[in-house]
């Protein structure tokens, strides 16, 4: 299995879900479009993951990329290919499709929060409500005609969504490392959410430190559960 990463940002890789692929002998290329790089022949990869970003899909005028982008993303999900998309990789799969991508009215949502999520293949093994990690300032307002909503959240409603079979978004961040929120903070955006509704990187910090063993769980139970869908539901693109 091959899988094709979109990055956003140097530092919203796929963190724990690359040690799933490792760990599962899974092949991966990471384009990061925010630098440049052109997105490749999508022929020959089994799944598309999109990762998180700083902007917002709405910003094609100082991020033209993004129009190519869900261009890509429409092609690969309207073909039934497996694709998951986390936090913008969530919404540009929304708004791909028609659905309403705006900024949340209660303010960014950042830190370790609940959501509650239902039955489907994406989460079996997981807690009815489970752990996540937040950093989000836009949510998804309407889902795409036809679309599932898998997960809700107190102030977000659609935390995660299902187009078709094979097609899922998660607004959470599943993939955290230990020291993935201490990066964040140094982009300027996700420092502006942290100082609206925390306060302090520490307390954050904090929060990770004490559910990192759950969320770690989660995810790896989660990408595992993604990889299994890839490889029993996806074919080699042409």
């Amino acid at each position: 299995m091959k899988i094709l990463v979109f990055q956003h940002a140097a530092s919203e890789h796929p963190g724990s879900f690359g040690e799933v692929m490792r760990a599962r002998g899974v092949a991966w290329d990471a384009v990061e479009l925010d630098e440049g790089e052109r997105i490749p022949d999508l022929a020959g990869y089994d799944a598309l993951l999109v990762m998180g970003g700083p902007m917002d899909v709405w910003e094609t005028d100082a991020h033209p990329w993004l129009v190519e982008e869900m261009a890509a993303i429409r092609r690969w999900v309207a073909a039934g290919r497996p694709y998951l998309g986390v936090c913008l990789g969530h919404q540009l799969l929304a708004s791909a499709f028609g659905g309403h991508v705006a900024t949340m009215e209660q303010g960014p949502e950042v830190g370790i929060l609940r959501v509650a999520v239902e039955d489907d293949p994406l989460f079996a093994g997981i807690a009815p409500v489970c752990t996540s990690f937040e950093w989000h300032n836009a949510e998804v307002k309407r889902l795409p005609e036809g679309a599932k909503l898998l997960a809700r959240g107190a102030h977000c409603p659609v935390q995660a969504m299902k187009l078709g079979q094979n097609a899922y978004g998660i607004q959470f961040h599943m993939e955290l490392m230990h020291h993935t929120a201490e990066a964040w903070a140094e982009m300027p955006e996700y420092r502006a959410g942290l100082e609206r509704v925390r306060g302090s990187l520490a307390e954050v910090q904090a929060e990770v430190t004490a559910h990192f063993a759950p969320l770690y769980a989660h995810a790896t139970q989660l990408f595992g559960n993604f990889l299994t869908i890839a490889e029993t539901r996806g074919s080699v693109a042409t």
